[in-house]
């Protein structure tokens, strides 16, 4: 991993863009019923290695190139995609984050994942490696010229109050367990630092930890508040909860290390790196935490 202060606009894209950003749209698609043998002249025609099974608009499975070539090995003729798909299937949903897609890729080593709407977990897409580097290659592309002009302002903003200490304070209140929500105090908190024209690399910093600390009152607790304050010199970032509180410390900044739920582990949050990322994007960092009591976070970055 970079050091500090070398964060790259992909890593800070990988934290803001959504799964429905990175999509493909419409997809193609097969229905159970559809036979094995009609399955080869799709897979071939549309040059794909695999596509959602779906029932309506509702998908009922996924069914890949190995799956075709197990059935050519030993199948039956009259076979048909409801016999051989797979129906445990792993989604996403269209307004997650896609650091959280790019983690169940990795941690499943999946090659796609279907992308659902939340709520009615209707299809909408299908998102595959490709798909992202695509995706975060457009982003790149719209966003350098923005970026090679901004100007590093923050240094200079409190030159015209007359104050012995000034600060700007934002806060922001933080729903446990709403995982629709998760992630938008953080995206605020980044908006609202772009437009004190905050250095780009001091921004991606700030945006990871905002976006790590707020993931874990999502995750760990019923509810707090994120908070950062911009001084001359530098930018303190704060979550608070009234939590569980961490028993221990050195354990939870171990890389890997979690206690999330096996529920919260399927929706792809909870894997164990939140403090770590916030820690090595932090120039200080301190955690005090109490059973029964709460945590508290501060991260403090230089500018």
């Amino acid at each position: 991993m970079p050091s500090k202060g070398e964060f790259t606009k992909t890593q800070e894209l990988v934290y803001e863009m959504k799964a429905g950003e990175a999509m493909t749209s419409p997809v193609v698609t097969v229905e159970p019923k559809t036979s094995m043998n009609g399955l080869r002249e799709i897979l071939r025609s549309h040059r794909i290695s695999g596509t959602p099974v779906i029932s309506g608009d509702r998908l009922v499975g996924v069914i890949s190139i190995e799956d075709f070539i197990n059935w050519l090995a030993n199948g039956s003729p009259e076979a048909t995609v409801a016999e051989k798909m797979t129906k445990n299937t792993t989604t996403v949903y269209e307004d997650e984050p896609l650091v959280q897609v790019v983690s169940i890729l990795d941690r499943h080593g999946f090659g796609r994942l279907p992308v659902v709407r939340r709520g009615d977990n209707n299809l909408v897409g299908i998102v595959t490696r490709g798909d992202i580097i695509k995706g975060l290659l457009h982003k790149l592309e719209i966003g350098y010229q923005e970026e090679e002009i901004h100007r590093y302002r923050a240094s200079h903003i409190f030159e015209d109050i007359i104050a012995d200490h000034t600060a700007l304070v934002f806060q922001y209140c933080v729903t446990g367990k709403d995982f629709k929500k998760a992630g938008f105090g953080a995206t605020r908190l980044k908006k609202t630092l772009g437009r004190l024209e905050i250095h780009p690399q001091v921004l991606r910093r700030a945006a990871i930890i905002a976006y790590e600390a707020e993931m874990n009152i999502v995750i760990y607790t019923d509810g707090g508040e994120l908070m950062a304050k911009v001084e001359p010199g530098q930018i303190t970032i704060e979550a608070r909860d009234d939590g569980p509180g961490i028993a221990d410390i050195e354990q939870a900044l171990k890389p890997g290390y979690s206690t999330a739920e096996d529920w919260v582990r399927e929706l792809g949050f909870g894997a164990g790196m939140g403090l770590c990322n916030i820690k090595h994007c932090a120039d200080q960092t301190s955690l005090d935490s109490r059973v029964g009591e709460g945590t508290r976070l501060e991260a403090k970055i230089a500018i």
